[in-house]
Order: structure tokens, then sequence, then C-alpha cells
């Protein structure tokens, strides 16, 4: 069964890999259910079967479905042949939480994540390849290169580590770029303000990211005195997480103030 590109697929070989991923989850004492998203051909999934705790797996690719069907008779009503972004994920385990892994298709795996954001009181934890790129930026440091938009996203609710780089070799057939595996923990103390001005203040600050905060953010400060805030002669990716959050803090109390 050849990969389809319009799906992104790249299917992992390496089986020594596949069960390392796969015993990378480190919440499962406390959080039993696990949803594989792209399982493909199985080869994460034979070491989740291994560990016997309840899972499912999404895919889209019916090929793929069949295949699985085939190798894991056993799986058969676990199986959730849909697309995952278009999921409602308090559908798939009657509203409890459940840890995330995958090999996730490289052409949505942004979108994974984002939509992890979205149900994030629902997923304590994920475990995930990506292209290398990609899964830098999430946990990327703030004054680095790579540090942006999804990282302080993706960093203002979860704390996030690379566990290990993986090449084009490891996988059929294999793809023009590196990879990376990332765990992603759900923080005890993620932001308190108010999420979507925060996501709004992000956002609006990358937009231009060379140019400073006082430029960018201009058309949400209602009162101009703001602006004498040092924070504003600053660049985005010179803020952490917590800076980001304050200035949240700052901006909505000065426009509800008017002063």
């Amino acid at each position: 069964m050849k990969a389809k590109k319009a799906l992104g697929q790249h299917f992992l070989i390496d089986e020594s890999l596949s069960r390392q991923i796969a015993y990378s989850l480190q919440s499962l004492p406390t959080c039993k259910n696990v949803l594989e998203v792209g399982p493909g051909k199985g080869i994460l999934t034979q070491f989740l079967i291994e560990q016997g705790f309840p899972f499912k797996v999404v895919e889209l690719d019916k090929d793929m479905v069949s295949i699985l069907i085939r190798s894991f008779p056993d799986l058969h009503d676990r199986i959730i042949h849909l697309d995952f972004l278009k999921l409602d994920l308090r559908r798939i385990y009657n509203g409890e939480p459940f840890l995330l892994i995958g090999n996730f298709p490289y052409n949505i795996s942004t979108e994974i994540i984002f939509k992890m954001l979205d149900n994030k009181e629902l997923i304590p934890e994920v475990v995930g390849m990506f292209q290398k790129e990609v899964a830098y930026r999430f946990i990327a440091p703030h004054g680095s290169k790579t540090y942006g938009i999804t990282s302080v996203l993706t960093q203002a609710f979860y704390h996030g580590e690379k566990l290990f780089d993986v090449g084009p070799m490891s996988f059929n057939p294999p793809p023009k770029v590196e990879s990376a595996v990332i765990r992603l923990t759900r923080k005890e103390n993620p932001i308190t303000c108010d999420p979507k001005l925060f996501k709004h203040i992000v956002k609006l600050g990358f937009s231009q990211r060379r140019k400073m905060l006082r430029n960018t953010l201009k058309g949400i400060v209602k009162n101009p005195v703001l602006f004498e805030d040092k924070v504003f002669t600053l660049r985005p990716e010179q803020l952490s997480v917590a800076d980001f959050e304050a200035l949240t803090y700052k901006i909505e109390e000065s426009n509800e103030s008017g002063s």
C-alpha cells in the first residue's frame, strides 16, 4: 500500500522508534484513555495494544482502516473512520479525558495541536511525531528565531520537551525533511488572563515581528498613555509567555478603566 501525498502520509518503519514513542506517555497512571491519530498500517498501534490500556484510533484513509482490521481484528470496534480535525472530541470517551499520540500527518500537524488547545481540558498530554522545524516551534524558548505564535499559544497551557530526532530513512517513503518527537504536558498553572484577548495580542504582536509592540498593538490600545510602559518598546520574540500574560492584563485593565 503506497503512501498518499494528499494525506501527508509517511509510514514509520523503525519498530524500535515506534516502541519508544508508544511508551513515552507519562500520564497513563492517572489517565487510562488514549487516542492515536493517523495509525496508518499500525506500527505504533501494536505497541499501544501491548501495553493493555483502553485506546482508540482515528484514521481517515479507508485503505488503512482495512489494513488495521486485518492486522488487529480485536481493534475493529475502536477504529474511528473520520477526519480528526472534524471530530467532536467530547464524544470519543464520553467526556472523559484522554492522551493523544501519533505519527501525525505533516500536512495537518499544526492544526492537530490547535485542536488540542481548543480541547485542552480533555487532553492532559500529547506525544507526537512532527516535521522537525514544526516540532521545534512548539517548544522554542523566547528570544530564539523559531519562537512565534504557535510557541506562545502552546506554552501558555502546555510544557513542551523534545524526546528525540528522527531521520528520513526511518520512514517509507522517506520525507524530504528531518522529524522530531515531542511531548506536551498540560500545565498545572496555565495563564489565567482572558484567553481570547491573549491570543489576539500574540497574533498581532507577531504579525510584524521586526516591529516594536507599540506599532503592532496600537489598534487595540485605547489609551495611548499605556505606551509609556517600556514593554511596548520590545519586539514580540523578546517576551516570554508570562510577559504576554502580563501585557494582556495591562491592556485589558487600561481599556476597561479608560486610563
